[in-house]
């Protein structure tokens, strides 16, 4: 029997300018829970802007300003009544550049939580274990918990922000670039996260690189110059793509 797709986000008619410059144009797209969307497209596309569009990080820009909709679970996410510190516990994010904070491993994962009012410990220690095992970190971790998250390795402090987002248990997960930083050792382990981690949400996932994108993502979506041009099955995209320059792109020709 073929498994129902639940729709988790829908960008409807979407565009974005930040000041007079329009960074993203009439986006129409259906995001997936349960499944990895991968986004690709050149420098410059609008895949970031789209992304921080999701948990509204844009609006932190003085001058940018949203049209049409993008909708979580139904709701228009920039309607005025929208919680904007809810809807950022509901959609996680992930940097290119891990960033964890100047703070011990431990505190670092507990941080949303206490953020959030929350103040017993029993509880608070097993989220942090649970999130850092849900992170595939625990294992590495667990008898250094006080020490401080910069003298983890650079593949484990992103695991390490991928666990702090998963504290304050998310909806969805936003990753931009988040193996761009790393050898191909850390990196192999955070596609093999990913894989296990969209059992639970929706992951969106933007990355330069071709070849983890069709490694990882279910769908992908091909933006260029703030329009997307193509989004299909993963597989689709990447064997018999219907737009030239989407075929162009992923063999790079250009980019």
């Amino acid at each position: 029997m073929k498994s129902v797709k639940i729709i988790k986000i829908s960008a409807g008619n979407f565009s974005f300018w930040y000041g007079a410059m329009k960074a993203l144009s009439g986006i129409s797209m259906d995001i997936y829970e349960n499944a990895v969307t991968g986004i690709i497209g050149p420098s410059g596309c609008g895949k970031s802007t789209f992304l921080r569009s999701i948990n509204r990080m844009n609006d932190l820009i003085r001058g940018s300003r949203a049209d049409g909709a993008m909708l979580l679970d139904g709701k228009n996410i920039f309607e005025p009544d929208v919680d904007v510190v809810e809807l950022r516990r509901r959609v996680g994010m992930v940097f290119q550049r891990s960033n964890p904070f100047p703070k011990t491993i431990f505190d670092n994962v507990a941080y949303g939580l206490r953020v959030n009012g929350i103040k017993d410990r029993n509880y608070i220690a097993a989220k942090v274990e649970k999130s850092l095992k849900d992170a595939a970190l625990w294992g590495e971790v667990k008898d250094r918990l006080r020490q401080n998250a910069f003298e983890l390795s650079g593949g484990q402090q992103q695991r390490l922000c991928i666990a702090r987002a998963l504290a304050v248990e998310p909806e969805v997960l936003l990753m931009d670039e988040p193996a761009s930083a790393l050898d191909p050792t850390a990196t192999l382990k955070v596609e093999e996260l990913i894989h296990e981690l969209k059992k639970k949400y929706a992951i969106i996932i933007v990355t330069h690189n071709m070849q983890q994108a069709a490694r990882i993502s279910d769908y992908t979506a091909f933006f260029m110059m703030g329009e997307l041009v193509e989004y299909d099955q993963t597989t689709k995209i990447f064997t018999n793509p219907s737009k030239k320059i989407t075929e162009e792109y992923i063999t790079g020709r250009f980019g």
